[in-house]
């Protein structure tokens, strides 16, 4: 369990939010914390490819490689 501190202009927002969702506070920021989480996680998968050389590819061969062009 957390217990977080925020400014009442970013409570007001997230009340905001809770009601137009027909939620609580706990699920919406919740499900901030996980897309903060996957994003940062993306992010970092995104700098190892780019240090390993990121293996570019055309659009056609990418196409190919799905089996999306016959």
């Amino acid at each position: 369990m957390f217990a977080i501190r925020m400014e009442k202009s970013l409570e007001q927002e997230i009340d905001v939010l809770v009601k137009l969702r027909g939620s609580n506070r706990s699920a919406v920021v919740r499900e901030a914390i996980i897309r903060y989480l996957e994003d940062n996680e993306d992010l970092e998968l995104a700098r190892q490819a780019l240090a390993d050389g990121g293996g570019q590819k055309s659009l056609k061969d990418v196409r190919k490689d799905l089996g999306l062009d016959g």
